[in-house]
């Protein structure tokens, strides 16, 4: 098969290492991709977004299958673009239809879809400018921390959490009326906070059939301790150690089956990727958010645990046979340690050369913000690597995560120095 992949992160870079590794993938084209995919792949400067681009490119070079990364192209619809086009209608796209994407691009949506289908998250309301007065109202009337969220997509930066009334009701006025988050926040919805740890579930569906792949855990704060700004993950690892097999069977039971049985009631076309964003209260699982594709940094040490050829997987989504592929797990732990661009999550600045990944050894470099300039690699975002390795426990695989990244050198460089502090 030549297989198109759309995206140039981190995750995309994972994805395009476990693809080419399929005797089922002849050739793999990615769009825009960065330095990583451009050694083991083509990469083209095409726009995930640019449907007509990615049009003439697949018909170009004869692609048989778009597997999407990012969430951008899905929530504006490149399924049903592919499925309405008598060139294209006959190439499976891996990703949800545009409305099942609504289940990222919209929060409300999202926690709509939750309450109908009785699967446990946080009591919320959500509010416009024009009803900022109820806004304030319903956050004198519940406990803090409160919690905002702006309802559309905003790069996994658009959720606050405040301890202080006043400093919310600012917050709900500046996403509201001065677009904090731009069009993201034209509409905010205000959670309950529920108190407990954090974990990422995955699921790959066929629409019927489902997949649970391996647990992760991501870190979004750029500071140690878990303190300052959200990035878009600092690292990850997997599995969680404190995902215990009665735990993952409430999960199975409470949440994943009745969301696949939920789009189905609710006749939603869904083939590709689930992400839960799980917070477990009193061992209680409980969704703080579905992602429509795969997390970063959580890629990269998911796809790397995943024995199954993930081609031979992502063609069975596409024929709906996914219950006849059996799956196999790597039992070893794997962790992600995230190298960034100072001042990132904020400003920051690109074009610094990369030296030492030739000398990394027993660990996998994953590109993120990266690409190829006069024969070197630069740094083309804020997070720049992912540094992957296993290990017989999770703190066995951070050790040789950190051994690594000493090999590794570009100006003003940084990563968080306390991963796996918390478990």
């Amino acid at each position: 098969m030549t297989i198109l992949l759309l995206g140039s992160g981190g995750r995309e870079h994972a994805l395009a290492w476990k693809m080419v590794q399929s005797p089922l993938c002849q050739k793999l084209f990615v769009a825009p991709g960065n330095a990583g995919t451009d050694a083991i792949a083509t990469n083209v400067d095409v726009s995930p977004t640019d449907f007509g681009e990615i049009k003439k490119l697949v018909i170009a070079e004869k692609i048989d299958m778009v597997v999407v990364g990012p969430e951008d192209p899905l929530v504006l619809g490149i399924y049903d673009f592919f499925l309405d086009d008598d060139y294209l209608n006959k190439i499976p796209v891996i990703g949800p239809s545009k409305l099942g994407a609504k289940l990222e691009g919209s929060k409300e949506f999202a926690k709509e879809f939750l309450l109908k289908h009785r699967i446990p998250t946080a009591a919320y309301h959500s509010f416009t400018k024009e009803t900022l007065e109820n806004g304030f109202h319903y956050l004198e009337k519940m406990k803090a921390p409160y919690v905002l969220k702006a309802d559309g997509l905003a790069a996994g930066k658009g959720v606050l959490i405040l301890n202080d009334l006043d400093e919310a009701k600012f917050e709900l006025s500046n996403m509201l009326l001065n677009e904090k988050f731009g069009i993201a926040s034209s509409k905010v919805v205000i959670e309950e906070f529920l108190n407990g740890i954090e974990l990422s579930c995955f699921v790959l569906t066929d629409g019927k059939n489902y997949k649970v792949l391996p647990t992760a855990k991501d870190y979004k704060r750029i500071g140690e301790g878990d303190t300052g700004l959200n990035t878009g993950g600092m690292a990850a690892v997997s599995p969680v150690p404190f995902a215990t097999p009665e735990l993952l069977e409430k999960i199975e039971n409470r949440i994943i089956k009745p969301t696949i049985n939920g789009l189905n009631q609710d006749k939603i076309t869904y083939k590709g990727f689930v992400f839960i964003g799980l917070i477990i209260v009193e061992n209680d699982p409980y969704v703080i958010e579905y992602n429509v594709r795969m997390g970063d940094p959580e890629t990269e040490v998911v796809i790397p645990r995943l024995k199954t050829d993930l081609v031979a997987l992502f063609k069975a989504v596409a024929e709906e046979k996914l219950d006849e592929i059996i799956l196999e797990i790597d039992e070893r732990a794997a962790t992600t340690i995230m190298i960034v661009s100072g001042g990132y999550p904020e400003n920051y600045e690109k074009g610094k050369v990369i030296s030492g990944i030739e000398n990394v050894s027993d660990s996998i470099v994953f590109h993120a913000g990266t690409k190829s300039e006069n024969g070197q690699v630069v740094s083309n975002g804020g997070r720049v690597l992912a540094v992957t390795s296993f290990g017989t426990d999770f703190q066995e695989a951070i050790k040789k995560s950190y051994q690594n990244i000493n090999k590794l050198h570009f100006d003003t460089m940084y990563f968080r120095k306390d991963i796996g502090f918390d478990l």
